[in-house]
């Protein structure tokens, strides 16, 4: 049985590893926001959000080009066509609604690709609140058009310089201010990473792409069921949502994608499960790339929202259980899946979700197996990046 217990652990991985400084934070969370989000109030403004703001619900759309060439049922779960151009948005409405019920005034927020601080940026100005985004300086560099995004929207972007300057280093400069300011501010965490409760709620909040995804292939196939679900693992906030509802139907298999970078041996990759090993990153214990005295491993992908060393506790616990299949797709094969998806079908995706398109290379299945994708984000974002590799 895949679930949270009440103390924030999927097995062995979870927790709350805190400095005590974040304790009322986590404590003020913990305490609140399940009777927050079981009332009909919070239900009522978060599904209509979702329906008359995001656009939800989202098609299920069957790629029949796509389908040709690998041989099975394919079916594409259009996150890309969110409003902001990726699933992130589901998660930053429930925790805007949370953090308004909470009477917070200001919000803080960590983004790798970018994705994940436009929707923050969108519903902070949205509510009309104060947003920072903490990002990391290669990825403002490379992510340079969701920056322009969030100071557009009235964000502050605040660069990350330590370390590799990307997601792992902008996610340790919002934690750092969330130290500083504990009453005033609430962190919208955009992954299934960091402390209980964060994991589990911005699951929850995902899981109505799965919620979906069951109602819609009945109406298509005439079940809930596909026989796979593969998404793109980095922290995996998008695969936690396509997979939530499936996590205790096992003839539903679960592929996670991960980022192998330029190869799982070359020194240059971002596998977590293919390298990593059980310790405490982010405030949960989870599997990270780390040396054998602790310190993490600086992870590198080609796309900024999978180059992350570690993964969120429910993934590490699927890898840890069998539950999940984890593959590791290298940049240069994502790349290709990519383009193939964008003129076989019309659809240019984000780098994040062609790693899951490339997994169907890496796994066994029927032409009668009906399989789902779920298309994180769109390539908007990724266009200099393709352009640089494809030579376009």
């Amino acid at each position: 049985m895949i679930k949270v217990d009440e103390k924030g652990f999927y097995g062995k991985f979870g927790g709350a590893y805190i400095p005590e400084m974040l304790h009322p934070n986590i404590e003020e969370l913990t305490e609140n926001y399940e009777a927050i989000l079981a009332s009909q109030e919070f239900q009522d403004e978060f599904r209509g959000l979702l329906k008359d703001y995001v656009g939800r619900p989202t098609p299920l759309y069957f790629a029949s080009r796509l389908s040709e060439k690998h041989g099975a049922k394919i079916y594409l779960k259009r996150e890309d066509l969110c409003h902001t151009g990726a699933h992130k948005v589901n998660n930053t409405i429930g925790q805007i609604i949370l953090a308004k019920k909470l009477g917070k005034k200001r919000i803080i927020a960590e983004t790798g690709a970018g994705q994940h601080g436009v929707a923050t940026a969108t519903v902070c100005a949205l509510m009309g609140m104060d947003c920072t985004v903490y990002m990391g300086e290669i990825d403002i560099a490379r992510q340079h058009p969701n920056v322009e995004r969030m100071k557009i929207l009235g964000a502050k972007v605040v660069p990350a310089t330590s370390g590799s300057k990307t997601l792992k280093d902008a996610t340790n400069e919002a934690m750092r201010a969330w130290i500083n300011d504990p009453v005033g501010t609430h962190y919208i965490i955009g992954s299934v990473v960091g402390p209980h409760p964060y994991p589990e709620m911005v699951a929850r909040f995902q899981s109505v792409i799965s919620e979906e995804m069951k109602w819609q292939l009945k109406e298509k196939e005439g079940t809930e069921n596909p026989a796979i679900v593969i998404a793109c693992v980095g922290g995996g906030s998008n695969a936690a949502g396509a997979f939530y509802h499936y996590y205790n139907t096992p003839e539903v298999r679960l592929v996670a994608a991960e980022a192998a970078g330029l190869g799982v041996s070359s020194g240059k990759s971002a596998a977590t499960t293919a390298l990593g090993t059980p310790g405490i990153l982010h405030g949960s214990k989870t599997i990270l790339m780390q040396t054998e005295d602790g310190q993490v491993v600086e992870p590198h992908s080609i796309s900024a929202g999978l180059d992350y060393p570690g993964i969120g506790p429910v993934h590490a616990h699927l890898f840890d259980v069998g539950r999940g299949e984890f593959v590791a797709v290298e940049d240069k094969d994502a790349m290709m899946a990519g383009v193939e998806l964008s003129q076989l079908e019309g659809i240019i995706p984000a780098i994040e979700s062609a790693h899951a398109l490339h997994a169907l290379n890496m796994i066994e299945y029927s032409k009668d197996d009906v399989i789902i994708i779920n298309l994180s984000g769109r390539g908007d974002k990724d266009l200099e990046t393709y352009i640089k590799w494809g030579g376009y």
